[in-house]
């Protein structure tokens, strides 16, 4: 069954255009840049990246025995724990509202829950004095917390409904009595002791994996000739904000209003994801129309049906909300080998490497060099 929905296109398009893409439903609801159950490093909030970041930075006071410790640990957990409190306003200083609550652990089968937990911080973090329940971007129990949280942000409070206390406090969790993070085995106990599920660990497990493979930078060393040029002339904007409808041929620039969920991109001088793309095949001499549907129409396309594994370095990589019909295409990327793209993904995201499985809808790639 299909059904006529607003594309939530990723680059911009006019009006007209981005009303008529057919949405299959089981592709989930998707926001800006169409990321739904794929993710990677894109998928994240500026604000919470920073926070993990620097809950690697600062656990080696609290925990210096602790090896191994890398960001997308801490990535993995908060997208399971709370996708990454997207939805949610996330201030300066890190405090995130409104407050993230579990379900009240009251042995009622709520939430999985059937063993009830009294209260043990009077409501003070979890807004309750008649049980427990789980707060914050990585949904610590207050007794949990009690004993493992830390100010990290500078206020003299360690607060779970802070990004970067939490972070930090989960980062100690996780380092236990001095844990080797970098050893397989030590990470899967250590996220055991978080969630005592083996589906958990495993969820877990896949988002770091993903992550991992996104923070790394990209192997060019058999990469020569315009495509090399190409790659490096989109890598040099890692860090850009994503604004729509903007970057031209020249490079970033401001954008324009507005995406259909309504963001603007005014004020943010920056690339959506067709923005780069013509900036960076602008340094190889190749003209490129403005939009990601467009630009499929150019150059060897390359099919769905061959897979990921007939794209090559340099080639354009596709998404559409139904692939075969390249109306629909909602989001470009650049491949620059080892499963990876560098795009701007969506609203609130900066120029970043992506796994290509990272969005659904994969519909293939474009051969232009």
């Amino acid at each position: 069954m299909l059904l006529l929905l607003f594309a939530a296109v990723c680059c911009a398009a006019p009006v007209g255009n981005a009303i008529s893409a057919y949405v299959v439903l089981k592709s989930g609801a998707q926001g800006d840049g169409g990321i739904a159950e794929g993710g990677t490093a894109a998928d994240i909030p500026p604000r919470m990246l920073s926070a993990y970041q620097k809950g690697v930075q600062q656990v080696g006071r609290y925990a210096p025995r602790c090896r191994g410790m890398r960001w997308p640990i801490l990535a993995g957990i908060a997208k399971v724990e709370s996708n990454h409190v997207i939805g949610r306003n996330i201030a300066d200083n890190g405090d995130i509202r409104p407050k993230i609550y579990g379900v009240l652990l009251n042995g009622s089968g709520q939430g999985g829950n059937t063993t009830a937990l009294p209260d043990s911080d009077n409501g003070r973090w979890d807004g309750t004095a008649n049980g427990e329940r789980a707060v914050g971007p990585f949904q610590f129990l207050p007794s949990t917390w009690e004993r493992t949280g830390r100010d990290a942000s500078g206020d003299k409070t360690a607060d779970p409904h802070n990004a970067d206390d939490a972070a930090l406090g989960a980062a100690i969790y996780l380092c236990g009595n001095g844990r080797d993070l970098a050893k397989r085995s030590q990470l899967t106990a250590a996220i055991l002791q978080y969630n005592h599920s083996s589906e958990y660990v495993s969820n877990v497990l896949g988002w770091i994996d993903q992550y991992t493979a996104a923070s790394k930078d990209p192997d060019l060393k058999n990469v020569s000739g315009k495509a090399r040029g190409v790659i490096e002339a989109a890598l040099s904007q890692r860090g850009v904000p994503y604004s729509w409808g903007g970057g031209t041929a020249s490079g970033k620039s401001y954008g324009s209003c507005c995406s259909p969920s309504g963001k603007s991109g005014t004020s943010i001088k920056g690339f959506d994801c067709s923005g780069l793309t013509t900036y960076a095949f602008a340094k190889a001499g190749v003209t490129l129309p403005r939009t990601a549907a467009a630009q499929a129409g150019v150059g060897q396309r390359i099919p769905a049906s061959l897979g990921t594994s007939a794209l090559k370095a340099g080639d354009l990589v596709f998404y559409a909300y139904a692939p075969g019909r390249d109306a629909t295409i909602y989001h470009v990327g650049i491949y620059v080998g080892g499963g990876q793209m560098i795009n701007a993904a969506r609203p609130g995201t900066v120029v970043r490497l992506d796994a290509v499985a990272a969005m659904s809808g994969f519909a293939g790639g474009a051969r232009l060099l």
